[in-house]
């Protein structure tokens, strides 16, 4: 939140102990990300969010945000895994 942009090469990686339902929302972020909801390796929901008023859903035990168009072609069913660098 509060950031006026982010960069091409960014993610957000967030963790959970356990999938649950978990929601999102742009509130305070002038700009679109994209969001994913993963089970594992499995992607169980892929979402735009809009700049300020978006609102995002899915269960999951680890989220990515990334920039707006960086899921594109990333559908639910999908595997991702995730490799610390």
């Amino acid at each position: 939140m509060f950031r006026r942009s982010i960069p091409e090469e960014y993610a957000l990686v967030f963790q959970f102990e356990t999938p649950e339902a978990r929601n999102l929302h742009m509130m305070f972020v002038p700009f679109a990300i994209d969001a994913v909801w993963l089970v594992g390796t499995e992607v169980t929901a892929v979402k735009r969010l809009r700049p300020w008023i978006g609102l995002g859903r899915g269960t999951g035990d680890t989220i990515l945000e990334l920039p707006a168009g960086a899921s594109d072609g990333i559908e639910p069913g999908d595997t991702i895994e995730l490799v610390d660098e």
